[in-house]
């Protein structure tokens, strides 16, 4: 597999040309609650799903470390609703498995909100470092669906 790098913060993809419906081969998707506290349950729930498709143990924690990424900041960064989505999809001779995250936009930031330097802004880095492609997509009424594609074995 090629890597393909599409930078999170400039890059519009449509989903189309990627994870076609017809290449969808199972889905899973569950509201995000708009807590931090949450974050946790939603790794949990697609721990279980990526096992019940036979996804193997490494991949399914590479997988499950994109999602935390992902959903924290849809938690932390944007606003509510959010929606976490999980697909297998057939691409070629391989399965590749999609992660999305669809939120509200962007939170207006408060001047002395942000967190420590330290603790922080490095989820880029770990969706780039994991996924065979990543970006996201603008939708209806200022929805924003983030998405990365990790390989499924």
């Amino acid at each position: 597999m090629t890597k393909e790098h599409d930078t999170m913060n400039s890059q519009t993809m449509d989903r189309a040309g990627v994870c076609t419906a017809e290449a969808v081969v199972d889905e899973y998707a569950c509201p995000v609650p708009h807590s931090p506290q949450e974050v946790g349950a939603v790794r949990r729930r697609a721990l279980g799903v990526l096992a019940a498709w036979g996804t193997p143990e490494n991949a399914a924690q590479e997988a499950v470390l994109v999602i935390s990424e992902m959903v924290t900041n849809a938690v932390l960064h944007a606003l509510p609703p959010a929606e976490f989505r999980l697909l297998l999809c057939a691409e070629g001779d391989h399965d590749i498995i999609r992660v999305e995250v669809t939120d509200a936009g962007a939170a207006p930031v408060w001047p002395g909100a942000g967190a420590p330097a330290a603790e922080c802004g490095r989820g880029a880095v770990v969706v780039d470092a994991l996924a065979i492609r990543h970006g996201c997509m603008s939708g209806p009424s200022g929805m924003i669906t983030w998405w990365a594609d990790l390989p499924a074995r």
